[in-house]
């Protein structure tokens, strides 16, 4: 026995047992078997690994397809075209000779130029490919580099540049569409759940000026400045990015500056005296209201008569669908809001809200992010839906809706109803599967 201990190094020896002692702790952790129970679903595992390859794709849209080349070199000097908008965008100049409406590029006389690997713009025509030119026809090309590989519409349409920024507006719809429903859904939700129907007192002068203040938030933050963020849409994905951003601070600055003009007139009149809010009865209410409506046609209904724009059309399909995302949140705050931890943190003094953002929320979005990730799915194909009625979007900016529709056109044009279709129909299910996977790992019982 004691040749054998000789024989083990004590230093070796402490940091197994360390290894033995830490390694159960962290298998059991609900992140480490969560993750763990993900990866057993192939299925799950491969559609996020085609969700990261479509935000890829939607990325890169401009880098992709586009008709002006990514480098060129001409007259001695070397321009980057494809991030003329980007240059712009931050108050840069660019040569007056090659603006888009003077110069032909595939024309031009380059000492050297690099093309992207679809050398076409989503709404660039060629004619001499017009009339629904097969991706197996015969083409009127220079060279194989300039096929059309998906094909051509009835004006000369390249197939596969429309596929992939439709790609980017369809990734677009999805996060942008799902993350104004997730807003909207996990603070109503919240709200009813950890306050209920008396746990929420404020005075008249914030509930009037909160009500008072989403109007001009929303018309100043988004709908005065609808145009600009249709267009940066149609321009790059970063310009549309920024501009939703700038929308998002516009509208929460005007948010909180009704909220301070509310301090000061409770200030200045005194006012003490303060009412409890049936949060809960408005948010059940509100919730079961917009439910009974369907939802698709108040969608159409709303488009329909509006200008045409992606970002409403976003905007639409978001305050739509946050019900199912508020019920979960509400479910889930109404069993976490008596639980130790958040008892401690209220006798800590922490305020109401910081109770909710800090410590409530965050453990209980784990229903959310199933609902979310269904959410993106059901956002991406009412967007195709309404596009291949041809309402909602710009005339210029391609989506597969919009291309699945040209198919109707022409029968005999198998390619642009294949595309599109199995594009949607893809990244639909790749989703569901993700939700999926999602409902599976999430699962209360693997906490056990």
């Amino acid at each position: 026995m004691s040749a054998k201990n000789e024989n083990i190094d004590p230093t070796e020896e402490a940091s197994v047992q360390l290894e033995t002692l830490k390694k159960p702790e962290e298998d059991q952790s609900y992140g480490a078997i969560v993750k763990r129970q993900f990866k057993k679903n192939k299925p799950a595992v491969w559609s996020l690994r085609f969700i990261i390859l479509i935000v890829i794709i939607g990325l890169s849209a401009d880098f992709l397809a586009n008709e002006k080349p990514l480098m060129c070199k001409l007259d001695g000097t070397i321009y980057f075209p494809v991030f003329r908008e980007y240059i712009v965008d931050f108050g840069g100049s660019w040569p007056e000779a090659l603006i888009d409406a003077k110069i032909d590029w595939k024309a031009a006389d380059y000492e050297s130029v690099i093309w992207p690997p679809v050398p076409y713009g989503q709404s660039e025509m060629d004619f001499n490919n017009a009339n629904y030119v097969s991706p197996t026809g015969d083409q009127t090309v220079k060279s194989k580099r300039w096929w059309h590989w998906l094909g051509t519409d009835e004006v000369g349409r390249d197939v596969m540049s429309g596929m992939i920024h439709g790609t980017r507006i369809a990734m677009m719809v999805g996060v942008v569409s799902m993350s104004i429903a997730s807003i909207i859904g996990i603070f109503m939700g919240a709200m009813a759940g950890y306050f209920g129907d008396e746990k929420l007192k404020t005075t008249w002068a914030n509930i009037l000026l909160f009500i008072v203040s989403l109007p001009f938030a929303f018309f100043y933050g988004f709908q005065i400045r609808s145009y600009s963020i249709g267009e940066a849409f149609a321009n790059s994905l970063f310009s549309a990015l920024f501009q939703v951003f700038i929308g998002i601070v516009i509208f929460s600055v005007i948010i909180m500056a009704f909220q301070l003009i509310a301090k000061l007139v409770n200030k200045a009149l005194k006012l003490k005296a303060t009412t409890s809010v049936p949060i809960d009865i408005m948010v059940s209410r509100s919730i079961e209201i917009l439910i009974s409506v369907p939802r698709l046609l108040l969608i159409m209904s709303i488009v329909a008569i509006a200008k045409p724009s992606i970002m409403l059309v976003m905007v639409i399909i978001g305050a739509t669908s946050w019900t199912g995302i508020a019920r979960f949140t509400r479910g889930e705050l109404l069993r976490v809001r008596n639980l130790e931890y958040i008892e401690a943190a209220q006798s800590l003094g922490y305020s109401e809200f910081r109770t909710i953002f800090r410590h409530a929320i965050p453990n209980s979005l784990a229903p959310v992010l199933i609902a979310i990730a269904f959410g993106v799915a059901g956002a991406i194909l009412t967007e195709s839906f309404l596009s291949f009625l041809g309402i909602g979007v710009e005339a210029e900016v391609a989506t597969w809706g919009k291309l699945l529709s040209l198919a109707r056109k022409n029968f005999s044009a198998w390619w642009l109803a294949l595309a599109p279709g199995f594009a949607i129909f893809i990244t639909v299910t790749i989703y569901n599967l993700m939700g999926e996977g999602l409902t599976d790992a999430l699962d209360p019982r693997l906490k056990q």
